[in-house]
C-alpha cells in the first residue's frame, strides 16, 4: 500500500467512526506513549493540553459535579426528614383530638407554629346542623356553596398548588385579615367529598404548581378518614335536642 492510498484510506475515516474505535477500545493508547505526548486539545486559558491532562481535567469536573449532587441529595433527604417528624406529631395530635374544634386547633397549631405557615382551614361541607360551633380554623359550609366557589378544585384526591384567585382565596381562609396570596389545597375524600384542607403563605409563589405535596396527602388522608365519623357523631349529638324542642312546641 503505498502513501497515497493509505492517506485517501484515512480521509475516508469520519469522525464518528474514529470515536466508535476508540470508544470500543478504551486501551489503545496504553502502548501509545509517544502518540499521547503528539495529541494536544484547547484550553479556556487559550494553551493546549495534553490528552492525559484534559482527561485528568474532565474527571475532576465529573467529581466535583457528583460532589454537587450528593450534597443537594443530602440537603433534601434532611428536609424531608424534619417535614416528616413535624407530620407525625401533626398526625398524633390530630388522632387524640376529641371533638371538630380540637382536630381544627391542633392542625392550626402545627401549620403555624411547627411548619411556618401563615394559615390554615378546614372546610367541612356538610348541610346537617352540628352540636358544634366552629371555631378557628374550622369552617362549616353547604356542599353546593362549596361546588360553586371551588369548582373543578374539588374534583381530584391530590393537593393543588399555586395562585388561586382572590373569591376562592377569601372561601379558603374567610377570617384573614393579612391576604393569603398562595395556596395548597386537598381535598378531604372518603368514599364521598367530606370537606377541604388548606394551607396558604402571605409570600407570593411559595406554593407552586411543580411543588411536591407528599405530606399534605398523608394529612389529608388521615383527616379523611376522621372527620366521617367525627361528623356523624356530632349530627348525632344534635338529634336529640332537636326532637325534644319539637316536641315542646
Amino acid at each position: 500500500m503505498d502513501d497515497q492510498t493509505a492517506q485517501k484510506k484515512a480521509g475516508a475515516l469520519t469522525r464518528e467512526q474514529v470515536a466508535d474505535y476508540l470508544r470500543n477500545h478504551p486501551d489503545f493508547f496504553v502502548e501509545q506513549d509517544e502518540l499521547l505526548r503528539q495529541l494536544t486539545l484547547p484550553h479556556d486559558s487559550g494553551r493546549a493540553i495534553s490528552l492525559v491532562e484534559r482527561q485528568v481535567h474532565l474527571f475532576r469536573e465529573q467529581r466535583d459535579t457528583l460532589r454537587h449532587e450528593l450534597v443537594e441529595l443530602v440537603s433534601i433527604a434532611r428536609h424531608n426528614d424534619r417535614l416528616f417528624e413535624k407530620t407525625k406529631r401533626l398526625l398524633m395530635q390530630v388522632i387524640e383530638a376529641t371533638s371538630l374544634n380540637d382536630l381544627a386547633a391542633a392542625i392550626d397549631d402545627s401549620i403555624r407554629g411547627d411548619f411556618g405557615l401563615d394559615a390554615a382551614s378546614v372546610l367541612l361541607f356538610t348541610d346537617r346542623p352540628l352540636a358544634v360551633s366552629p371555631e378557628g380554623a374550622l369552617h362549616v359550609v353547604a356542599p353546593d356553596e362549596a361546588q360553586a366557589r371551588l369548582g373543578n378544585l374539588l374534583e381530584g384526591d391530590r393537593a393543588v398548588c399555586g395562585h388561586f384567585d382572590e373569591s376562592e382565596r377569601s372561601f379558603l381562609f374567610p377570617d384573614r385579615v393579612e391576604p393569603v396570596v398562595s395556596v395548597a389545597l386537598v381535598p378531604l375524600r372518603h368514599n364521598e367529598l367530606v370537606g377541604v384542607f388548606a394551607v396558604g403563605s402571605c409570600e407570593p409563589g411559595y406554593f407552586d404548581q411543580s411543588m411536591g405535596a407528599l405530606f399534605l396527602t398523608y394529612i389529608s388522608d388521615t383527616l379523611s378518614r376522621l372527620l366521617t365519623p367525627m361528623l356523624q357523631r356530632h349530627a348525632e349529638a344534635l338529634e336529640p335536642i332537636t326532637e325534644a324542642v319539637a316536641e315542646s312546641r
